[in-house]
């Protein structure tokens, strides 16, 4: 369950490493997988002068406000056959 703070590992390559859920975007207090969210961006990779120099590189830097989708929470989810899946962390 992901809620207003709580922090997630990013799992893609946009150069994001850890972002904070600042809204989930559902009438609910929190999320779980496959819920968007907006997110903002806390830590991120260094942006070198040879990508940034590229039109085509479009990099996140810390302190952006994005759109991320939940792929993995450490609350178990319970599965239609009766069995319970977990992850080690929170991802989006």
């Amino acid at each position: 369950m992901i809620q207003l703070k709580s922090r997630l590992n990013v799992i893609d390559n946009s150069g994001a490493v850890i972002a904070e859920c600042i809204k989930v975007l559902k009438n609910a207090r929190w999320a779980g997988i496959g819920d968007e969210i907006v997110v903002a961006v806390k830590k991120a990779q260094p942006i070198s002068e040879k990508t940034s120099s590229s039109v085509s590189a479009a990099k996140i830097r810390k302190g952006d406000v994005r759109r991320a989708v939940i792929v993995r929470t450490k609350k178990e989810i319970r599965r239609p056959d009766g069995r319970y899946v977990r992850f080690d962390d929170n991802a989006c």
